[in-house]
């Protein structure tokens, strides 16, 4: 997993890249314009790459999530080689934003408007995501955030419990999509059955010209 984001407007010239899920307690080292952050048993969590637009010259037109290359996390690893880090990035290329086919729906043991769904995300593989739109229903397709997959308001997707109940990712609204031109209302986006097949990576471009201009 390898999650990379870039808001110089907010924090400054650096790079937040992101191998795993915050723990309560954490380490962090830093050396030569990076730091290096680590679970208290020793597993990479991260690094902020400081001053990162002088490895990366062409973040300077980059805002949010970046989707980092094999050079460029090739570019990282050198930095992190020369500040002394052992711990290298992998880079990460497989879609986070994909869809989604909601095979079979229960109720929660626990909450009255919470279901429980068994989604397909490709052909091979079905996860189990509890949801709480009031549109969500079998048969249909929609939009799965898998784990490692960042919200446009910068929230990561990362699997745990709803009310004690596993959910190992997202089934996604067009508001939290903030898919152009949306209804600002409750509910999932419902991808149409010809549009795109399970499993491929969400066209987030056509979804932008499902709802027309006001």
């Amino acid at each position: 997993m390898l999650i990379s984001s870039y808001n110089p407007s907010e924090i400054g010239d650096i790079l937040v890249v992101i191998t795993g899920q915050d723990t309560a307690e954490q380490d962090t080292k830093v050396a030569d314009d990076v730091a290096q952050i680590t679970s208290d048993k020793g597993d990479l969590l991260g690094y902020n790459f400081m001053n990162a637009s002088k490895i990366l010259p062409e973040l300077v037109d980059h805002n949010g999530q970046v989707f980092l290359t094999d050079e460029q996390v090739a570019k990282l690893n050198d930095k992190l080689t020369a500040a002394g880090f052992d711990k290298m990035l992998t880079a990460d290329h497989e879609p986070k934003f994909v869809v989604g086919y909601v095979e079979k729906i229960s109720d929660h043991p626990k909450s009255d408007h919470l279901k429980i769904t068994q989604t397909k995300i490709n052909a091979d593989q079905t996860v189990q995501i509890v949801c709480g739109s009031p549109n969500v229903a079998e048969g249909e397709k929609v939009v799965v955030a898998r784990p490692g997959a960042m919200m446009p308001d910068g929230k990561i997707i990362w699997p745990g419990q709803l009310m004690g109940v596993d959910s190992a990712g997202m089934l996604c609204g067009f508001r939290e999509l903030r898919i152009k031109n949306a209804p600002d209302e409750k509910g999932l986006f419902i991808i149409p059955d010809d549009w795109q097949e399970v499993g491929e990576a969400v066209d987030f471009a056509k979804a932008d010209t499902y709802y027309p201009a006001k």
